[in-house]
């Protein structure tokens, strides 16, 4: 059972980098749940203070990747208009055009937010760009976080080798 764990955990930890560029699967969460395998293992030690760090973490990402576009937009000039056209963008993209309507949409709602407050291209242009910038702080976020709960799970996974494996 040990080694069907460690297997599923390899697999969810490497699924989470993915899911760092794919919207369907929450990266960092997918990552988490890796990490979770590797410890439910009897050769893995319980460490629950190491396992809620990370989930804590994980958590914190998920969150902040759906508020990130948000405060990008604001950052650049954009109204309240603007703000509501980015989440209804990211909502709509992720529903109806993915996997590329998570990087469009906000983009586009944005811009639709914008144009319908003021009708001025420019400035509203600089708030969809803006979303954008937003957009691909959230993707280095997870995956940086990815990939550190990749380092984690060949570190603890390593130390443990013979117990997993065999």
């Amino acid at each position: 059972m040990d080694t069907l764990l460690f297997f599923v955990g390899i697999l969810l930890v490497m699924l989470g980098v993915v899911g760092s560029f794919l919207p369907v699967l929450p990266g960092p969460l997918t990552g988490w749940f890796g990490l979770w395998a590797l410890h439910a293992t009897n050769a893995v030690p319980d460490n629950w203070r190491f396992l809620s760090i990370t989930l804590a973490v994980a958590i914190a990402i998920f969150l902040l990747d759906y508020v990130i576009p948000l405060l990008g937009t604001k950052k650049f000039g954009g109204t309240k208009s603007g703000m509501i056209g980015t989440t209804i963008g990211l909502i709509l993209g992720v529903l109806f055009f993915p996997p590329f309507g998570i990087i469009i949409g906000p983009f586009i709602g944005a811009f639709a937010g914008e144009m319908s407050q003021n009708k001025d291209s420019k400035k509203a242009f600089r708030a969809a760009l803006g979303s954008f910038i937003g957009f691909l702080t959230g993707t280095f976020l997870k995956l940086g976080t990815a990939v550190v709960f990749l380092i984690l799970f060949v570190i603890k996974a390593w130390s443990y080798k013979a117990e997993l494996l065999f």
